[in-house]
C-alpha cells in the first residue's frame, strides 16, 4: 500500500458561495533570477452536500514543512471576496486571517473585442498570475507555447469582450 504525501483540510459553504482556494509558493532560490518570487497553484478538491450547506475538502500536494500561505476566493452574485490562510502542516489545520491584508485585484473588462494576456512560466511550468471568470469560478486556460526569441515556455489566454474576469498575481512590495 502507497503512503500519501499530502494534506487536507474542508470548509462548508452556502449553496449560493463558491470557494477556491490557491497556494503560494516561493520560488527555489536557483530559479529566482529569470522567475517570479512567487507562482500560484489551484488546490483540487471534492464536494458534499450536506443539509443546506456543500462541505468542500481541499487537497494540497507536496506540502512544505514549514506550512503554506493559501489564497482563498469566495465567490457570491456579483461579488468576489478574498481572504489568506496558512495550512500548519503539522497539525492540518488552516488558520484564516482576522484583518485583511492589503492586496490588489483587477478586474478586466473589454468592451470592443476579444483580447490576449500573456505571461512566463517558470522552467517547472508553474506561473505566476491566473485569471478567473467568477461567473463559473473556472480559471481561463491559458494556451501554451515557446517564444523563439527569449526561449521560454509562455501562455496567452483568450478573454472575451463584454466579459468580467478577475486577475490575479502575487508580487512583493518591492515590485511595479
Amino acid at each position: 500500500m502507497g503512503e500519501s504525501f499530502g494534506k487536507h483540510f474542508s470548509i462548508t459553504e452556502p449553496k449560493n458561495i463558491n470557494t477556491v482556494i490557491y497556494k503560494v509558493d516561493k520560488t527555489e532560490k536557483e530559479l529566482l533570477k529569470d522567475n517570479p518570487k512567487y507562482t500560484i497553484e489551484r488546490l483540487d478538491y471534492t464536494k458534499e452536500l450536506v443539509g443546506n450547506n456543500v462541505k468542500k475538502t481541499f487537497y494540497v500536494d507536496d506540502p512544505a514543512e514549514d506550512g503554506n500561505q493559501l489564497i482563498i476566493f469566495s465567490f457570491g452574485k456579483e461579488k468576489v471576496v478574498m481572504n489568506i490562510g496558512y495550512l500548519e502542516t503539522n497539525t492540518n489545520t488552516v488558520k484564516i486571517s482576522n484583518k485583511p491584508i492589503p492586496m490588489t485585484c483587477k478586474t478586466l473588462y473589454n468592451e470592443e473585442d476579444t483580447e490576449y494576456r500573456e505571461f512566463s512560466y517558470t522552467p517547472n511550468l508553474k506561473r505566476p498570475i491566473t485569471i478567473i471568470d467568477p461567473e463559473t469560478t473556472d480559471e481561463v486556460k491559458p494556451m501554451l507555447y515557446l517564444d523563439k526569441e527569449t526561449n521560454e515556455v509562455k501562455g496567452k489566454c483568450k478573454l472575451k469582450a463584454k466579459k468580467s474576469y478577475v486577475v490575479f498575481e502575487i508580487r512583493d512590495n518591492n515590485d511595479e
